[in-house]
């Protein structure tokens, strides 16, 4: 599943650094793509690159979490082919026509579906006291097979009201309860392991308000109402803000692996503050104008998610290739340069439009040159033998 991962960090952005620089003239003239470029960039981050690590991550976490049964191979193989072929399937898409599209969203749902099975028997046959967090993954996983049905209805019949949800939905109901859980769940468990001296407090009243706060926002998106998301929004981002207090980011910033995660997921506070401030505004000038564009939502997917991504892909790609559990300058920079990554795609909403144009050009060629080098790295791990000489 990392594998398929690694290589969707390149392609859906090379995609999108060539839609960049043809839509604004940087050089050759506009695609003519089967679909809008907005819901073709929607569908690859969403549904074409994080569920590769996120499924990866699960199907190794997921039993560990309830001392579980380890998922076979007859039950996780299917289910990389089938989504591997519905992300090649819709690059191929992108160039031949909507019929292929089709057929690659169908392959990836059907994968989904498979791997969905697999983590449901895992949960069912379980016998453990606490199963809250991989509940709620289950339920955020089922949402985003929900979402993909949506896109893929959509697709066939181009009513804006399933892309609507598709896209929503996979943010708000899908992505974001996913990774609120698995930060909350494995952050204070590896600072705890990390820096002994620290106890890292897991409230669950701030993983609810997370919870809570980011269906809110996806349900009042959905209802067109805007003005309202700060009711939602202000809650999740002062739970979120209080755990990346109460987790200790500054002290987290010794040990760089640690480190990552905690600024992962401060941008998720920051995020919402940015979500907040902008629905309030709208909400007190009844104004239909978004100060910041899509600012927020860069600033929720690229600083939280793409960051989180890299810190769990990389710890969990080094401990389970029996390599050591240490962050190099490479891997520092690499670090760093998605911070930059994020801070370059949250001005470009901000700043003028002309600015804001090269802005996404130097965004899409940050991201490029961080994973790039980590692909180079990581990827040859998937396929050899673990580096210790234990089994796998």
């Amino acid at each position: 599943m990392f594998f398929g991962g690694a290589l969707q960090t390149l392609a859906a952005m090379l995609w999108w650094l060539v839609e960049t620089v043809t839509r604004y003239g940087l050089a050759g003239h506009p695609i003519d793509w089967p679909v809008a470029p907005g819901a073709t960039h929607g569908y690859l981050m969403i549904y074409g690159m994080f569920p590769f690590f996120i499924l990866g991550f699960l199907m190794t976490t997921y039993p560990r979490w309830m001392n579980g049964r380890e998922i076979p191979p007859q039950r996780y193989v299917p289910a990389f082919v089938l989504l591997m072929l519905g992300g090649a399937g819709f690059y191929a898409g992108l160039l031949v026509g909507r019929g292929v599209l089709l057929a690659a969203t169908f392959a990836t749902l059907s994968g989904w579906s498979v791997a969905l099975y697999a983590l449901l028997r895992v949960l069912l046959d379980a016998q453990h006291p606490d199963k809250r967090h991989p509940q709620i993954v289950f339920i955020a996983l089922s949402m985003g097979w929900c979402g993909l049905f949506a896109y893929l209805v959509w697709l066939w019949g181009d009513n804006a009201a399933w892309l609507r949800f598709a896209i929503q939905g996979g943010l708000w109901l899908f992505l974001l309860p996913v990774f609120a859980s698995v930060a909350h769940r494995m952050i204070p468990f590896f600072t705890s392991t990390a820096l002994p001296h620290r106890l890292a407090a897991r409230p669950y009243w701030a993983w609810w308000i997370m919870l809570a706060g980011g269906v809110a926002h996806g349900l009042l998106q959905l209802a067109d109402a805007p003005a309202w998301l700060w009711l939602g929004d202000a809650p999740l981002a002062v739970a979120a803000l209080y755990l990346t207090y109460a987790w200790g980011l500054r002290h987290s910033l010794r040990i760089p692996m640690l480190g990552v995660l905690h600024v992962g997921f401060a941008w998720l506070g920051l995020a919402m503050l940015l979500f907040a401030a902008q629905s309030f505004v709208l909400f007190l000038s009844r104004g239909a104008t978004f100060i910041w564009g899509l600012a927020p939502l860069h600033a929720l997917t690229i600083g939280c998610f793409a960051t989180l991504l890299i810190g769990f892909g990389t710890r969990v790609t080094l401990g389970h290739s029996g390599l050591p559990l240490h962050a190099d300058t490479p891997t520092k920079l690499m670090f760093a340069g998605m911070q930059l990554v994020a801070l370059l795609r949250v001005l470009a909403d901000i700043l003028p439009t002309q600015a804001g144009h090269w802005l996404y050009f130097a965004a899409a060629v940050a991201w490029l040159a961080c994973f790039a080098p980590w692909v180079w790295r990581h990827l040859p791990a998937y396929w050899r033998p673990r580096a210790d000489g234990r089994s796998g």
